[in-house]
């Protein structure tokens, strides 16, 4: 081997080591760059992990703002609905808490909830199609199948208060009288026989346990009162003593209302003002702040007064305009069929006890004689009469003309 050959591969060597020195540094320029670009990606992966999990929070604060809010506007429908039932839902479907169904809104007042029962009795004896089918709705809620006529009408009366209307009675009886017979059927031969028989239970319900009512029926007189309204026919008498015996044993319970209730009577008012009024038994005139809402009159001492001094029910009262020598504008309510009859009322004592009223009739002096006026014409139109006497005469006609057809 000669000179030449030793040489050629000495630079072949040396080639194949400058070649190897190249890959490595391309290998670590790789590495390097893989390396930036991992940590690029790395922190690329943690801004985003970042971001939803900024994301997921905000998401549970909107969504913890949301429930809120709608929390907020259902307190607000309840107060609206308890100041005025339509507007209340009115605002509740606006307000997408409500869906404008009869069967949503019957739901709705049956669980009531934060609801004035006043409120819920006066929406439901409407006369709109719409109140009626809502008021059918809220029936079909109640279960009455197997329950005697008394135990029904407990639950249907516990779920709201009666208004005062006589028209509004009578579609929510009609109602309840149609559930009662759909549920048990056989029991009665017609829907006007529950109907009747329900108002007859309800007025023997009054009569067993007002302490205003002296003479009080005995079973054989219910019995009596009862005859031949089962589609001319009788009932069984049997059915009639069970029906005397639980409500002479157990009184109709009056729902409270929710929330604070006087502050619902006395927040819209049909009118309010200053009056003097003479006492009862000591003939002295005082200067009481009167409220007229819901067919009753109520005084107070000062208009701060959370609690009345007095309450006078306008049930089957009248009035009129009297002189009197010592006051002008004067007006009186008394009862006109019985002029020595103690007017049904209730008084706080000084010492804070509730006692009955003992006034025979309500003498009452206005400041001018414009407001006397105003006041007699109110008074006039929130005088209410009992209406189921009236109510049960007329359905009786009915089931005695229809016998004679």
């Amino acid at each position: 081997m000669g000179e030449g050959t030793l040489i050629n591969l000495g630079q072949h060597k040396g080639e194949e080591e400058q070649g190897q020195g190249n890959r490595k540094g391309v290998f670590f320029l790789l590495s390097v760059s893989s390396l930036s670009s991992l940590s690029v990606c790395s922190q690329r992966l943690k801004d985003e992990i970042a971001e939803v999990t900024n994301e997921i929070d905000n998401l549970g604060i909107t969504e913890e703002r949301k429930s809120m809010q709608r929390n907020k506007q259902m307190a607000m429908g309840r107060k609206k609905f308890n100041m005025d039932p339509k507007k209340g839902i009115r605002f509740l479907i606006d307000s997408s808490l409500l869906k404008n169904t009869s069967n949503d809104i019957a739901q709705f007042l049956y669980k009531g909830e934060g609801l004035n029962k006043t409120a819920i009795g006066d929406y439901l004896g409407e006369r709109d199609d719409f109140n009626i089918e809502v008021l059918h709705a809220f029936l079909e809620l109640h279960e009455f199948t197997d329950l005697n006529l008394v135990q029904a009408l407990r639950q249907f009366l516990w779920s709201f208060r009666l208004p005062g209307e006589a028209q509004k009675i009578d579609r929510m009886m009609e109602a309840f009288a149609l559930r009662y017979c759909r549920c048990n059927p056989g029991v009665f031969q017609s829907t006007d026989t529950c109907y009747v028989l329900s108002f007859a239970v309800i007025m023997l319900n009054t009569s067993l346990h007002n302490p205003n009512v002296k003479d009080k029926p005995s079973v054989q007189r219910f019995t009596a009162m009862n005859r031949g309204i089962n589609d001319g026919g009788d009932l069984p008498e049997e059915l009639l003593r069970n029906l005397y015996d639980s409500i002479k044993n157990e009184p109709f319970k009056i729902p409270e209302d929710d929330g604070n209730d006087l502050t619902h009577t006395f927040f819209n008012p049909d009118r309010e003002g200053w009056l003097l009024k003479l006492g009862g038994r000591v003939k002295t005139w005082k200067r009481r702040w009167f409220i007229l809402t819901d067919n009753c009159l109520y005084y107070f001492e000062y208009t701060t007064d959370k609690e009345p001094r007095g309450i006078i029910p306008l049930e089957n009262l009248s009035i009129r305009e009297v002189d009197d020598s010592k006051k002008p504008n004067c007006f009186e309510l008394f009862i006109s069929d019985h002029k020595d009859q103690v007017i049904k009322a209730c008084k706080t004592e000084a010492d804070g006890r509730v006692v009955e009223g003992n006034h025979t009739f309500y003498r009452i002096s206005a400041p001018t004689a414009e407001e006397k006026d105003e006041w007699i014409n109110s008074i006039k139109a929130a005088i209410s009469k009992d209406p189921f006497y009236e109510m049960l005469a007329a359905r009786k006609k009915k089931v005695s003309s229809l016998k004679g057809l």
